[in-house]
């Protein structure tokens, strides 16, 4: 199986070369130049909950909704408000989650992520918007009004990632026993504190970069260790790592041989995996593909 995927990527990237056609959306982030990745698998499907869940018993009253006493309650309105595309309710929920200081379970790490890459995702996708006309106008009194909103989002996307972080830090990458779970915990806080660093600029910029460079690094030591090439997180983590020091660190050589190496050492280890997990690895590896092949594309020529 493995022999044979090699040509489909090329493939795909020669039709679709700056963007790739995805059947797992939330295995997208807002961008503009490269892919990067959230690994967390669809936990809420538009179905009846479990009959053990019509027992619950829930608080009453809008203040108070989203802290429900019962861990299960708090799943239970997470995924009733992913349904609903209610991501910041969803925060709130598994915010009160996080905060009880106990190991999550595979779920709830997906439910967490999904949360809070949603309402990040919105706030980064109107920044590069805003950003983008605040580059293009020239009239100065538009100018100061486009800064001013760019602010206002800037201000809004900081709060959301210090949150996360904050949670990551004080709460659930202490509790983490499980090496998947401490790998998908740090990367998470790298994601986070590289988008900071992305609308930063200056000393801000330097120490969000220094935080993710942190973050990133004792994940991938600790994929490296405990998890196959070809798992899901170990497989996010390099994209998102190469990611980083290609955009926000400006190192085209080390994204490229980072994220190279990761799509080599998996390819080897394809033809073992069950056709779920073999669907979740090429996903990403196809992601690592596309960016190497836009990275050498933009790649200036070498000197003469």
């Amino acid at each position: 199986m493995a022999k044979n995927i090699l040509p489909i990527f090329s493939t795909l990237i020669f039709i679709f070369p700056n963007e790739l056609v995805s059947h797992n959306l939330r295995a997208w982030e807002n961008r503009i130049s490269t892919c990067s990745f959230s690994y967390a698998p669809r936990v809420s499907q538009r179905m009846p909950f479990p009959n053990r869940w019509k027992s619950l018993s829930l608080k009453g009253g809008e203040s108070e909704l989203f802290q429900q006493q019962s861990r299960e309650a708090n799943v239970f309105l997470a995924k009733v408000a992913e349904q609903a595309e209610r991501y910041e309710e969803m925060v709130e929920a598994m915010r009160s989650i996080a905060k009880l200081g106990v190991e999550l379970t595979s779920d709830e790490r997906s439910l967490l992520s999904v949360a809070y890459k949603n309402v990040v995702g919105s706030r980064r996708a109107s920044w590069k918007i805003i950003s983008s006309m605040d580059q293009k106008e020239t009239a100065a009194s538009i100018k100061v009004l486009i800064q001013q909103y760019l602010a206002k989002v800037e201000k809004e996307l900081s709060e959301v990632c210090r949150d996360i972080i904050e949670l990551l830090d004080v709460y659930l990458i202490p509790t983490a026993v499980d090496p998947e779970a401490k790998v998908f915990y740090l990367k998470m806080a790298g994601d986070y504190w590289r988008y900071l660093a992305e609308v930063a600029a200056g000393p801000r910029r330097e120490e969000a970069a220094g935080q993710a460079v942190a973050a990133y690094r004792q994940a991938h030591a600790l994929a490296l260790e405990h998890l196959p090439p070809t798992h899901p997180v170990r497989l996010g983590l390099a994209l998102n790592y190469s990611v980083f020091y290609y955009e926000i660190l400006s190192q085209p050589e080390e994204a490229c041989a980072l994220a190279k190496k990761a799509f080599d050492e998996a390819i080897s280890d394809l033809d073992a995996l069950s056709e779920d997990s073999y669907k979740d690895a090429t996903l990403i590896m196809q992601l690592l593909r596309d960016n190497l092949t836009l990275w050498t594309v933009s790649a200036p020529p070498a000197p003469a």
